[in-house]
């Protein structure tokens, strides 16, 4: 089951469809790591001096592709669904792509609203773009189609279709493609593993 769905509403959290390339160029710290444990904790109190909960989830970071120079130990989220709350497997034997808001305490803190998906769910350009891809297009803006017919209205802009034409969030220009900012200052999609070649930064169509 996915983490995250295409207008997420549980009594009170709501979340709308992002790219995995605009969750990428928002997010703080983008990484794959392993949960290996979970606990409740405090983080202070709300204005009626109520204990806030939190989960803090322990994380064993396999590698990071965006964020602070050390290591991310831990992964706070609250408690619950119905405020954002992520539920993530913590046996340890599932890796997962994790991307959150980071703190000066090296660690992170995520929501439903997050980009979260186990890291086999990941496509081969999804995995290669988060190394390098995703971050050439993050002056690039991804805008979804939200009926049609629809239409880019600035150079710099990808038109994201992929929920009014495959009716999926998660369809072949979320799995196979980038917006990448070419050599004239305008965006265009580009598929694909390897890295974009000369003539297309430069040519004039895609």
């Amino acid at each position: 089951m996915l983490l995250w769905r295409v207008q997420q509403r549980v009594e009170g959290c709501s979340c709308a469809p992002v790219h995995p390339q605009q969750a990428f160029c928002t997010a703080d710290v983008v990484i794959r790591a392993k949960v290996v444990g979970e606990k409740e904790v405090n983080s202070g109190n709300d204005i009626y001096g109520n204990p806030i909960k939190r989960i803090q989830y322990d994380v064993k970071q396999v590698k990071m592709f965006k964020g602070p120079s050390q290591d991310i130990h831990a992964v706070f989220t609250a408690p619950v669904s119905a405020v954002c709350g992520v539920t993530l497997d913590t046996s340890g034997k599932k890796e997962y792509l994790i991307s959150g808001k980071a703190d000066s305490g090296g660690s992170m803190h995520v929501t439903l609203c997050d980009y979260i998906q186990p890291w086999d769910s990941l496509s081969a350009t999804q995995k290669k773009s988060l190394s390098q891809r995703y971050q050439m297009g993050c002056d690039c803006k991804i805008v979804r189609c939200q009926s049609l017919p629809c239409e880019v209205s600035a150079p710099e802009e990808c038109l994201w279709t992929d929920l009014m034409i495959e009716k999926q969030v998660y369809g072949r220009q979320a799995q196979h493609y980038a917006c990448v900012r070419r050599s004239d200052g305008s965006c265009s999609w580009y598929r694909g593993v390897a890295p974009p070649k000369k003539d297309f930064l430069e040519a004039e169509d895609p």
